[in-house]
C-alpha cells in the first residue's frame, strides 16, 4: 500500500498495542503482569501467581487475565512455561471474539489474526518444532482440564504465535516478553534495514531509520534477528525460524568475511588479521612474518568451540562475568579483535561489568566495542545509541567530563532517531544526564 507522505528519520512508521502477550515467567514476581514497569507489586489475590503495579494495571489487565486466572490458581506454585501461557491467552482471547479484531496499518488496511502465516506445512516438517508443539499440547491439556481446539487448529495458532511473535525489550533491548502485534506483521524482514521496532511498556513503536519518501509498506523492512552474526548464521536462524532465506543487499553482497572470522597474528605485538578460513601449519603473517603452527590453529578452532559454548549458555541465563572474563583471556593471541564471535563475548562482557560495577572494567570494553557496533549495527541503530549512553554515564561517574559529554552526544543523535526524544530512555535517562552537565559547567 503507498501513501505520498513523506517519512523524516525518526518518524514514527507505526504505534501498536499487543493483540495478545505474556510477561516472560522469569520476570513474573519483579515486574507488572500489564504495563511491565517493576517496582513494588501487589499479587493478584485469586491466582497469586501475576502481580501488578497497581490496582490501575489489576483492572485494566482483568479483562484478559479473568480467562487464566483460574487455571493458574488450580497449577500454582507450578510456572507455566511461557509458551503455553500465550498460547494459553491466544486460545481463550480467540473464542471471546479476538478472530474477529482489526488491527489497521493505513487508514483502510488491516490484519487479522487469520490473515498471519501459519506455515503451516513447514511446522508438519520441522521435528524440532513438532515435538515443542506436543509438549505444549499436554501442558494445555493439563492446565485447562477442558476440551481443546482440534490438534489443525491449534496448530494453525502455535504456527502462527512462532512465526510472527515479538520479542518485547525494555529501553536497553532486553527480552522481558512476548507478543504478538497485528499490523506490524506486515512487515518483512532485511538484515539492512530502514525501520526499527522499540517498545514503550507493551507499545510497539517502529520508527525510520532514514527518511522514506512515502509509506510503501512493500519498502519498510525491520530485522527480525540480531545482526550482528555471519551471513551463513543470520540465513540458518532465519529459515530455522522463519522458514525463509534473506534477499537483502547486505546478504547478497560480499561480507568482510576474513575480520568476521580472523584469527590474531601469534605475534602479540602485531594487530594483523589471520584468513583463519585458509590457515595451514607453516604460513607467516603477511604484517611480521610470525609462523603459524599447528598448536596455533588446533587452540584456536578450540577457543570457537568454547567461545560458541558460553554465548549459547547464557543466551538463556544471566551474565557471568568469570565466564566473559575466561573467555576473553583466551581470546588473546587467538582471536582477531574484530572477529564477530571475540565482539559478542566483549558485549557481554561489557554489560555484566556495569551489572557488577566494575566500572573501569566495563568502560575498556566499552570503548573497544564502538568501531565494531558501527561496523555491524551501522551508525544509526539503537545498540550503538545505547553504548555511547552507557559509556557518556560511565565516563561521567569517573568524572572524565569531556569524552563523557562527546559519547552523550552522540546518544542523543542516535536515540532521537531510534527511540523518540517522548522516549523514557529519553526522558529518563538522557535528558536528566544533559541537565547536570549543563549544572556543572556553570
Amino acid at each position: 500500500m503507498l501513501i505520498k507522505k513523506e517519512i523524516p528519520q525518526g518518524g514514527i512508521i507505526l504505534e501498536e498495542k499487543p493483540f495478545v502477550y505474556t510477561l516472560c515467567s522469569r520476570f513474573r514476581t519483579a515486574r507488572c503482569d500489564f504495563c511491565f514497569k517493576n517496582g513494588e507489586l501487589l499479587k493478584c489475590s485469586s491466582c497469586q501467581y501475576v502481580y501488578y503495579c497497581g490496582r490501575a494495571c489489576q483492572k485494566e489487565g482483568w479483562s484478559v487475565h479473568k480467562l487464566e486466572c483460574q487455571y493458574l490458581k488450580k497449577i500454582f506454585p507450578r510456572i507455566l512455561p511461557d509458551a503455553a501461557r500465550i498460547l494459553a491467552r491466544l486460545i481463550k482471547i480467540l473464542e471471546k471474539g479476538g478472530d474477529r479484531v482489526k488491527s489497521y496499518y493505513t487508514e483502510k488496511d488491516y490484519r487479522l489474526f487469520k490473515n498471519l502465516m501459519s506455515h503451516y506445512p513447514n511446522l508438519k516438517n520441522d521435528q524440532s518444532r513438532m515435538e515443542h508443539f506436543s509438549s505444549l499440547y499436554g501442558v494445555l491439556y493439563e492446565f485447562f482440564d477442558e476440551i481443546l481446539p482440534n490438534s489443525a487448529e491449534l496448530m494453525g495458532m502455535y504456527g502462527r504465535m512462532c512465526v510472527n511473535s515479538f520479542s518485547i525489550c525494555n529501553q536497553e533491548f532486553h527480552s522481558i516478553g512476548t507478543g504478538i502485534y497485528l499490523a506490524a506483521s506486515v512487515v518483512d524482514h532485511s538484515c539492512q534495514p530502514n525501520a526499527v521496532v522499540t517498545f514503550e511498556g507493551t507499545t510497539l513503536v517502529m520508527r525510520a531509520l532514514e527518511k522514506l519518501p512515502s509509506l510503501n509498506w512493500s519498502k519498510i523492512f525491520i530485522s527480525y534477528i540480531d545482526v550482528m552474526a555471519l551471513k551463513s548464521e543470520r540465513q540458518a536462524e532465519l529459515e530455522k525460524t522463519y522458514y525463509f532465506l534473506c534477499q537483502c543487499p547486505k546478504c547478497l553482497e560480499p561480507e568482510p568475511i576474513i575480520e568476521m572470522t580472523g584469527a590474531a597474528c601469534p605475534n602479540l605485538k602485531c594487530d594483523n588479521c589471520i584468513d583463519s578460513m585458509n590457515m595451514a601449519p607453516g604460513q607467516t603473517c603477511q604484517k611480521c612474518n610470525e609462523v603459524i603452527t599447528k598448536e596455533f590453529i588446533e587452540n584456536f578452532k578450540e577457543v570457537i568451540d568454547i567461545t560458541n559454548m558460553h554465548l549459547d549458555n547464557m543466551k538463556e541465563k544471566t551474565l557471568d562475568l568469570d565466564v566473559c572474563n575466561v573467555c576473553l583471556n583466551k581470546h588473546k593471541g587467538a582471536l582477531y579483535r574484530y572477529n564477530v564471535k571475540h565482539v559478542k563475548m566483549l558485549d557481554l562482557a561489557f554489560d555484566s561489568s556495569i551489572e557488577f560495577q566494575k566500572f573501569d572494567q566495563a568502560t575498556k570494553h566499552g570503548l573497544e566495542l564502538i568501531k565494531s557496533f558501527y561496523d555491524y549495527y551501522g551508525k544509526i541503530h539503537p545498540m550503538t545509541g545505547l553504548l555511547h549512553l552507557k559509556l557518556g554515564k560511565l565516563l561521567n561517574f569517573q568524572n572524565d567530563t569531556k569524552p563523557a559529554f562527546e559519547h552523550l552526544e552522540k546518544a542523543k543523535e542516535i536515540l532521537q532517531i531510534t527511540h523518540g526524544t517522548g522516549s523514557s530512555i529519553f526522558r529518563e535517562h538522557v535528558i536528566p544526564l544533559f541537565q547536570q552537565f549543563v549544572m556543572d559547567s556553570r
